[in-house]
């Protein structure tokens, strides 16, 4: 029989929401008097965006993508496709790509080069959380709700296998069993 999994709180739920309240103020500031175009990464971003445009004071449109990375187990080689593409024209637009995790920064290079193609007028990063030591290539968000160096991370969106997503907090998962491929540094 397996053992349960383990979860380790990172960030509690009142810091996070705290977090994404001062990155809606920052992301409103920069953005003030402009329309913007949001655009979330599916599936893991789907929480943090929801609360994230709440906190928004401008004009926000909102639309989403979910792109899949191929790799040998649980580790990205960079190769990665659309699944699911933009329905949104943002040529001439200020767009903001919200993530819940970059890391090797291999996905968001890839968007970024896929929606520079439409010609907007900007587009800038927000992620939940930067993993810079893991970074494979130069991206660099304008917006950071926490540095987390290591870990494996679930809760508020961030899943392993589909679970934990739900969780509203954010914690360091230690499986209760090794599953092939898993690696507690990744993600």
């Amino acid at each position: 029989m397996d053992s349960p999994d383990e979860l380790v709180e990172i960030l509690a739920p009142d810091i996070i929401a705290t977090r994404v309240q001062e990155l809606g103020k920052h992301i409103s500031d920069d953005y003030e008097g402009r329309p913007l175009v949001i655009i979330g990464i599916l599936k893991g971003a789907f929480i943090f965006l929801s609360d994230l445009v709440r906190s928004i004071k401008n004009d926000v449109i909102v639309d989403f993508v979910r792109l899949k990375s191929y790799g040998a187990k649980m580790e990205s080689l960079g190769q990665v496709s659309i699944t699911k593409d933009i329905e949104t024209d943002i040529e001439g637009k200020d767009v903001l790509v919200v993530e819940d995790i970059v890391d090797t920064g291999y996905t968001i290079k890839f968007l970024k080069e896929i929606l520079r193609l439409h010609n907007p007028a900007s587009v800038s990063i927000c992620c939940l959380i930067d993993k810079k030591e893991r970074r494979k290539v130069d991206i660099i968000a304008s917006y950071v709700g926490f540095d987390v160096p290591r870990g494996f991370l679930v809760g508020y969106g961030l899943d392993y296998d589909e679970r934990y997503r739900n969780l509203p907090g954010i914690y360091h998962l230690i499986p209760g069993h090794t599953p092939r491929g898993f690696n507690p540094s990744d993600r």
